[in-house]
């Protein structure tokens, strides 16, 4: 029986509700008839059709090209990022990919919340006076809505996986493009906009799921800042404002520098542009807040001073010019360093002598504390941090698509215990899965091992860690886990020198080794000695 407060119950009663608040709404301000004409005085039939059809596409690109039609909550990625310019199909399909589901609709609201504005702003008919529609194609309102929109967004979301710093995934570039165009023209619509965002995922979190139910758990997390490519944000958020800062000048409004550089600070920081980050070690991350405020308040302030310059009647040429050009020095500078940057390649294979899996033309290996090929691209050492970044854990590598991806921390391997990657490219994935095994001394670290195995295939041992060493100390022995030849075996040790090795007891068994007794019970194993029994080891749990 389903509970009236979830499932279809639930969605039914939320749908209602949802269309008895717009008729109710609707029949109030209807006799005024403001909304319709206010819509479609600037929009085709009064719908944002180019933010359909763009919003259509990307979820099409995550379905049929990453594969998440069948593998829904785990696409292909790792094929899909915009890797180098040595690789194209990585360019071309970067910022319209995502790597799962929460991505995507983070995403996907994200637009569907700003880029209607954006596209009201932009119009399907002409603003100019004297044109007329359908004059030229140029005016058709049919042809800016369905051909010049959406073509005007996929130039700007090529941009951004061309000009972006290093492997970029996801169209989030796009969005802080929409709220820059937007922000030129309306700033504080572009806040209403986006607090809308918030909304529209809400109502679709809650039709999918009307009701859940939390538990107190541990679970393995990085910070929540981990991750954002700011600097793609950027690059997105002065593309869409260069481009509106151009059709403003050909417009005959001109917003305040106050409302905009207002509406530009509340946008930024709601929307995280702020969160500067670089790593620091292999787990470590270093958030720059206070950079941070200072980089938004500096973009703010170059966006006004740049909408405010373009009245003709309030300055002169050569000022509405350098306000111009402020905006474009930013952009240029980020392009500039892209390019070397975006022109690397994976060198000497890619794999250095790591042992793998491999499927068609991909190497899936793990391996501790290696250089993140990626990462340091370029040694820059500022103010105590630098690019030279090592890194452990599950990598992707394919020297044909200049593919080089940690794609699974060691932490969080360590947590889960297993998981999946998967790669491809159009057309084809192929799964591969990992697991570890390892055992954890008392008092001490883990000696384990990481297995790799294609489904298709049989499982290859990849990494084994060194040995761990107990903390208790039997007789004067020293008692250490140690992992080899794919098994796990008890050592003891006195003055640095081996005393005896056994293979790991199975469940109930005992081994001796120099006369002290290792049983093996359950998860646990008891060492015994005269009347003494001590825990010296367990096997490691895993939280799938």
């Amino acid at each position: 029986m389903v509970s009236p407060l979830d499932g279809w119950p639930m969605q039914l009663g939320m749908s209602l509700g949802l269309l008895v608040s717009a008729l109710i709404v609707w029949g109030l301000d209807r006799p005024r008839g403001r909304w319709g004409t206010v819509l479609r005085r600037r929009l085709l039939f009064g719908v944002p059709w180019g933010t359909l059809v763009c919003v259509t596409g990307v979820v099409a690109v995550y379905l049929f090209v990453q594969d998440g039609w069948n593998h829904w909550y785990n696409p292909v990625t790792v094929a899909f990022a915009s890797w180098s310019y040595l690789y194209p199909l990585g360019m071309l399909a970067g910022p319209f990919s995502h790597v799962g589901p929460s991505h995507l609709l983070g995403n996907m609201t994200s637009t569907l919340a700003v880029a209607p504005l954006a596209e009201y702003y932009f119009g399907h008919y002409p603003p100019e006076r004297g044109e007329t529609s359908f004059s030229s194609w140029r005016t058709n309102p049919w042809v800016r809505a369905f051909v010049l929109f959406p073509l005007g967004v996929v130039v700007i979301a090529l941009c951004t996986g061309l000009f972006s710093w290093g492997p970029v995934i996801g169209f989030s570039g796009v969005f802080f493009a929409f709220a820059g165009f937007a922000l030129v023209r309306y700033p504080l619509g572009t806040v209403v906009a986006l607090s809308a965002q918030d909304v529209i995922q809400t109502l679709y979190v809650a039709f999918r799921s009307p009701q859940t139910i939390g538990e107190a758990t541990t679970h393995f997390s990085r910070p929540w800042w981990f991750g954002i490519a700011v600097q793609g944000h950027t690059l997105g958020f002065f593309l869409g404002a260069v481009a509106g800062v151009y059709l403003l000048r050909t417009r005959d409004v001109r917003p305040s520098a106050l409302r905009t550089w207002a509406g530009g600070v509340i946008v930024l920081v709601s929307s995280s542009l702020w969160a500067l980050w670089w790593y620091r070690g292999m787990e470590t991350f270093v958030l720059f807040r206070g950079l941070g405020v200072i980089f938004v308040l500096a973009l703010a302030t170059l966006v006004a001073l740049a909408v405010r310059t373009t009245d003709r009647n309030a300055f002169s040429p050569k000022t509405r010019q350098v306000g111009a050009v402020l905006l474009l020095i930013p952009l240029i500078a980020m392009a500039g360093v892209a390019v070397p940057i975006n022109l690397t390649s994976v060198q000497h294979g890619g794999q250095n002598a790591l042992s793998g899996v491999s499927v068609r033309g991909y190497t899936v290996t793990y391996a501790e504390d290696v250089p993140n090929q990626k990462v340091s691209v370029v040694d820059v050492s500022v103010g105590g941090e630098t690019t030279q970044v090592n890194t452990s854990g599950v990598i992707v590598v394919n020297p044909d698509r200049e593919i080089w991806s940690r794609e699974v921390s060691k932490g969080q391997l360590a947590y889960s215990g297993g998981a999946t990657v998967r790669v491809g490219g159009v057309g084809w994935s192929k799964a591969v899965r990992i697991k570890r095994t390892g055992w954890s001394a008392t008092g001490g670290g883990t000696a384990y091992q990481v297995w790799l195995r294609p489904l298709d295939g049989q499982w290859k041992r990849a990494f084994s860690s060194g040995p761990a060493t107990a903390s208790p100390v039997l007789a004067g022995n020293n008692v250490s886990i140690v992992a080899q030849k794919g098994r796990f075996a008890l050592r003891l040790s006195r003055n640095n020198t081996t005393v005896g090795t056994a293979p790991m007891p199975t469940r109930n068994a005992t081994v001796t080794v120099d006369g002290i007794r290792f049983t093996r019970e359950k998860r646990r194993i008891m060492a015994s000695i005269n009347d003494t029994r001590v825990q010296v080891a367990a096997k490691e749990q895993y939280r799938n």
